[in-house]
């Protein structure tokens, strides 16, 4: 609860002051039209890092910003005693274009395992969170807690997911899509904190990424894995927190997890 309220605290003084209220001075292009930074992001991020540089000096803190400025930091990742990963403000473009569907993420990995993990909703007030063998639980700042547990398997026609096309190969990205008449709905919302967050509470059948940056998805992960989730790279390996690429996949259970790699997630 000390590193939710953190991420809480630096939410409410530096994202929520500034939500639909940035001009174009205030946003960046990183590496694509669909790759933004805002001054949130950034002022976001290092109240986040003040924050826990106090409370944990001896962790290695890896934020998306922090990365951005200093690529080898993402290196030290695998080696770290303990470390602590942050995304100060996941779905920056729905933030930059005023759509109250963003955010405030982090994982602890220790030597090379994720062993807890937060998704912080702003605009809810409440996180998803959940410490390695202690279940997926959803908190609020009262106090309150309500286990949460993904949702029972069904037939693949009548799954419902999410999926981020975007960053798959093009040759693979038609196939995908093709393939997504074969179950009820594949939608994306563009974060993936709350499509992790929709899926780990029982709403959805799976979700799947190409792309993997470690303040995407280590948090989410684990917390679907402890709310009862199977999850794994296309290839069927361990996702860890080093992985940067390799596809990821996540499901209800195994047995669905396998049907869908085979008959949707093919490239």
């Amino acid at each position: 609860m000390e590193l939710a309220n953190i991420l809480r605290d630096a939410a409410r003084a530096e994202a929520l002051p500034r939500f639909r209220r940035l001009d174009a001075s205030m946003v960046t292009t990183k590496t694509s039209a669909i790759d933004l930074v805002t001054e949130a992001d950034v002022a976001t991020e290092e109240a986040i890092k003040a924050a826990i540089t106090q409370w944990m000096p001896e962790a290695l803190f890896v934020g998306e910003e922090s990365v951005a400025a200093d690529p080898a930091l993402l290196g030290r990742l695998a080696d770290a005693d303990l470390a602590v990963v942050v995304d100060p403000i996941d779905g920056t473009a729905n933030y930059a274009a005023g759509l109250p569907l963003f955010a405030t993420m982090a994982a602890v990995v220790s030597k090379g395992e994720t062993i807890a993990g937060i998704i912080y909703d702003p605009m809810g007030d409440d996180w998803v969170m959940a410490e390695k063998g202690s279940g997926a639980w959803l908190r609020r700042p009262n106090g309150e807690a309500v286990r949460i547990n993904v949702a029972q398997k069904l037939p693949m026609a009548e799954m419902v997911g999410t999926a981020s096309v975007g960053f798959m190969p093009p040759e693979s990205r038609a196939e995908v899509l093709s393939n997504a008449i074969k179950v009820r709905m594949i939608v994306n919302y563009r974060v993936a904190g709350h499509e992790y967050r929709t899926f780990a509470s029982g709403h959805t059948q799976f979700v799947c990424f190409n792309k993997l940056m470690p303040w995407d998805h280590l948090a989410g992960v684990l917390i679907s894995q402890e709310a009862g989730a199977f999850a794994a790279r296309l290839d069927g390996q361990p996702y860890l927190p080093h992985h940067v690429d390799g596809g990821l996949l996540v499901a209800v259970d195994l047995d669905s997890w396998d049907e869908l790699r085979r008959e949707v997630f093919t490239y």
